[in-house]
């Protein structure tokens, strides 16, 4: 890659994630300043104090009080919201609404990617990958392997818990009690099998892509020349 290119390309790095936050910030400022009882916190009409005398500059002052009042009633509709979908999503109700939302939105090329990126990186901000710990390979069935990651306990048996994920969706998945020879572990990082899950399978760079076996030429019947 040329040295303009590679710029480029750090540059939209740094600039984009930037640009995407202050567009989502904006959007969520002018949507919640819309609402009915926010618009309707304005100063007195000509102010309280006549224009004209020694004391006018209280109109002014209180100008800058109710644009301030207008952003802090925001920030706090904006937590209140946060605070009431997290206390939802407790119920079964919430869990029920977030799984269509997800599967909604999942059927929407281009979107989905940007809303399991979003979500991904606001669970890995909030909580990291602590919780996950060494990505595993399961054989659930003959010549077919599965992706999950070890929890780190353990049950009465011995058995490992283990966490495999749906694709592309990793907020959902099965939580299963596997014995210790029954999975392989990997050399990889949770972020790299996080990403190959997220992007269901499109978007782990680190792998060759797995084919299956073919014969070489000389070994495929009709292929060497007759005699």
């Amino acid at each position: 890659m040329s040295t303009w290119k590679r710029d480029f390309a750090s540059g939209l790095v740094v600039v984009t994630p930037v640009l995407v936050i202050l567009f989502v910030a904006n959007w969520l400022y002018n949507l919640l300043s819309t609402l009915p009882f926010i618009p309707t916190i304005e100063p007195p009409e000509g102010g309280v104090v006549a224009p004209g005398t020694p004391f006018s500059f209280v109109n002014d002052y209180l100008v800058t009080v109710y644009g301030f009042a207008e952003v802090i009633i925001a920030l706090v509709t904006f937590v209140l919201l946060v605070f009431s979908a997290g206390y939802l999503m407790r119920t079964t109700s919430g869990r029920l609404a977030e799984g269509l939302l997800d599967n909604a939105i999942n059927r929407v090329p281009g979107l989905r990617v940007i809303y399991n990126a979003s979500k991904l990186a606001v669970e890995t901000a909030l909580t990291g990958t602590e919780d996950l710990q060494t990505p595993v390979k399961l054989e659930p069935w003959q010549g077919m392997r599965m992706t999950a990651f070890k929890t780190g306990q353990t049950t009465s048996d011995g058995r490992e818990v283990v966490f495999m994920p749906t694709a592309p969706n990793i907020t959902t998945g099965f939580v299963m009690e596997v014995d210790p020879g029954d999975f392989e572990e990997t050399d990889e990082k949770v972020e790299e099998a996080l990403t190959r899950i997220l992007s269901a399978g499109f978007g782990d760079g680190n792998e060759e892509p797995v084919r299956p076996d073919r014969p070489a030429p000389s070994e495929v019947p009709g292929d060497a020349d007759d005699d």
